[in-house]
């Protein structure tokens, strides 16, 4: 699904340059649920603009499900993000004065898509994430879990093959954060792949797979049991050894 090949991203700061992504290899396979874990300042939420297509490594190779968009002009990447990629943030950004509904079905303008069949495919995402009864409800006559749960139908909305999370839980409870770690683990057992950007450890035990930035590198890249409702799912053993024999860190 993803493949990233020598990438490296720098930023120019005065006079000085800044490396924020170096040499980075990474292989994600269609239905993986990785986290991308990390300090402040590791990089971690350059290599997620990076993925999203949000913005072009300096050096490097990017493939999306076959296609190099590294080299693409803005309007052939926004194209790629609005029909492969969805986005969940930690600010919701939903529209004030919209329904949840109506917040749903925006992408869906930009698509061409008929009225009727944008109503009817946002009643159905909102439904997927347990909202079908707050269809009419505005953000500020919602929970903020609940505001979450519009945006991330917002996100599958457009039936991406990949989205991904930037600090999805940073502004939720513990309990509420539980709740849509438990929602992106259904996600996945539905076909999607998901990357979540996150510093939290207790986000990142949700995940099957873990990649750790340090400076800008990949630190570490391992496979591990997630947290399913409370409990420990199955990881097979000898996948986990397969990524843990290849990972940077081994």
């Amino acid at each position: 699904m993803i493949k990233l090949e020598g990438i490296g991203k720098t930023y120019r700061l005065g006079e000085n340059d800044f490396p924020a992504l170096v040499d980075i290899d990474l292989t994600i396979e269609r239905n993986e649920y990785v986290a991308l874990t990390g300090a402040s300042g590791s990089g971690k939420s350059t290599i997620m603009n990076v993925l999203g297509c949000l913005d072009l490594p300096t050096v490097g190779r990017y493939t999306l499900d076959g296609e190099a968009v590294a080299g693409l002009d803005e309007d052939a990447l926004a194209r790629v993000r609005n029909r492969k990629i969805g986005f969940v943030f930690q600010n919701f950004y939903l529209r004030a004065r919209a329904s949840a509904l109506d917040n749903v079905a925006q992408p869906l303008i930009y698509r061409g898509v008929a009225p009727a069949q944008r109503q009817a495919r946002a009643q159905e995402a909102l439904t997927r994430v347990g909202l079908e009864h707050r269809l009419h409800h505005k953000p500020n006559e919602l929970s903020g879990g609940q505001r979450q749960r519009v945006a991330i139908a917002r996100a599958l909305v457009g039936r991406p093959e990949l989205l991904l999370a930037d600090e999805p839980t940073g502004n939720l409870d513990s309990k509420t954060a539980m709740e849509i770690m438990e929602l992106f683990g259904e996600l996945h057992l539905d076909g999607l792949t998901l990357v979540v950007v996150t510093h939290e450890p207790d986000v990142a035990a949700y995940c099957h797979r873990i990649v750790r930035l340090h400076d800008g590198r990949i630190a570490e890249d391992r496979l591990q049991t997630p947290v399913v409702s409370g409990v420990q799912s199955v990881v097979r053993a000898d996948e986990a050894a397969t990524l843990t024999a290849s990972s940077p860190a081994a």
